[in-house]
């Protein structure tokens, strides 16, 4: 039976393939250079701390009867303190009632569109924006706008700003201070939650580092009680993707709310899961993420430089301060998605921009990622690729 011989939901009916997931197929491809999803290197894992800790969870036979039982949905209370501890050094001072365990960053945002949406609330974005947010929320059937392009108070208002501040997925760029703080406004005037998504705020090169939308909500409200922010953290870009380890941070009325609704879903992140990251925290955090971002900083680097040789005319990108990804806009009668299918026979891997836009539109734009490659794969890859857009019909490179 194909799933047109079931009665669906209109949800599930009108759900779409990740063209993400989908490529991450080809990344196991030997001959593969990819720079598709955005995924730590596996080569940079400190799997000794992660073996330790695996040893401490059954170490005696409490520990690891703790490690192997259900736990309290709200997350294992020493992670969910060493959690509100680091929220503290980021400027929201936290404890552990104001953190959430979840299953990854990405249930985080699916927890936070059953919160807040209905079908047809607005949901104000920066567009492109992450594609994981628009799969999770568009699940509820919201309306999409601009967050540059506030909805007036009143039905049509935004409930929701969603929001990747630092080093965003995909452009890689970073909001500023005053773009914060403009948020914050637009949102007290519309009587909005923002969703602030972290994934990659650990990961800075270079630039000066600006305080968490939800620090600024602190500051200006006098505790994390009296703020509007939700701050989506995950440990998948820093320690490990596998185990599906994230929180969210906020007031304690919405935290016990979000509780409520995970208990649906999952009840709880796995027990064992949530002891294990908590060792490796504890035992190696800053040092593990002094180590990756030195290494992407080198691999960023070499992109760019890749790019200024390599790239025609016409193509524009920017230089992002942190995270994984640069962006790039061709001409636009170029088709991303099109020149996806002859890459691929070349054996590079990206992703069109269409996908990180909710109207579909953007289909000039792609998005590549540089943290699984090399520097010399990486030179490769971008020749390969610039080589292949210049048979669209250009000449030389634009870099602003």
């Amino acid at each position: 039976m194909t799933p047109a011989d079931f009665r669906l939901s209109a949800r599930a009916r009108s759900m779409k393939a990740s063209e993400i997931r989908e490529l991450l197929k080809l990344v196991g491809r030997p001959s593969m250079i990819s720079f598709a999803g955005g995924i730590p290197d596996p080569g940079l894992f400190n799997v000794a701390l992660f073996q330790d800790a695996w040893r401490e969870a059954f170490s005696g036979p409490s520990i690891a009867r703790e490690a192997l039982q259900y736990s309290t949905t709200e997350g294992y209370p020493p992670l969910r303190q060493w959690l509100a501890d680091h929220m503290t050094s980021l400027g929201v001072p936290a404890e552990a009632d104001n953190i959430l365990i979840t299953s990854g960053s990405q249930q985080g945002l699916d927890l936070i569109g059953k919160l807040l949406l209905d079908k047809g609330s607005a949901v104000a974005t920066h567009r492109p924006t992450y594609l994981g947010a628009l799969q999770a929320f568009s699940a509820f059937e919201p309306t999409f706008s601009s967050i540059d392009a506030p909805q007036p108070v009143g039905d049509a208002a935004a409930r929701l700003l969603y929001l990747v501040p630092d080093f965003a997925n995909p452009t890689g760029l970073t909001m500023s201070r005053a773009a914060r703080r403009a948020a914050l406004e637009q949102a007290q005037i519309l009587n909005a939650v923002i969703v602030e998504d972290a994934a990659y705020t650990a990961l800075r090169y270079d630039g000066e580092t600006v305080p968490p939308i939800a620090a600024l909500d602190a500051a200006t409200a006098g505790s994390i009680e009296g703020t509007r922010t939700l701050y989506c953290g995950t440990f998948s870009k820093t320690l490990s993707p596998g185990l599906r380890v994230g929180w969210i941070s906020g007031p304690k009325a919405l935290i016990r709310k979000l509780a409520m609704l995970k208990q649906g879903a999952d009840l709880h992140t796995a027990s064992f899961n949530q002891m294990v990251m908590h060792q490796v925290a504890m035992a190696g955090f800053d040092t593990q993420v002094e180590r990756i971002r030195a290494v992407y900083r080198t691999r960023r680097d070499a992109m760019l430089a890749a790019l200024d040789r390599h790239a025609p005319l016409g193509v524009r990108w920017k230089r992002p301060e942190g995270g994984m990804f640069i962006w790039l806009e061709l001409p636009e009668h170029i088709d991303a998605a099109n020149l996806l299918k002859q890459a691929i026979r070349r054996d590079i891997a990206f992703v069109p921009g269409g996908a990180f836009f909710p109207d579909g539109s953007g289909r000039n734009t792609l998005r590549l990622s540089f943290s699984l490659s090399d520097e010399a794969q990486i030179e490769v890859g971008i020749f390969k690729l610039c080589e292949l857009i210049g048979q669209q019909g250009l000449a030389r490179a634009v870099s602003v």
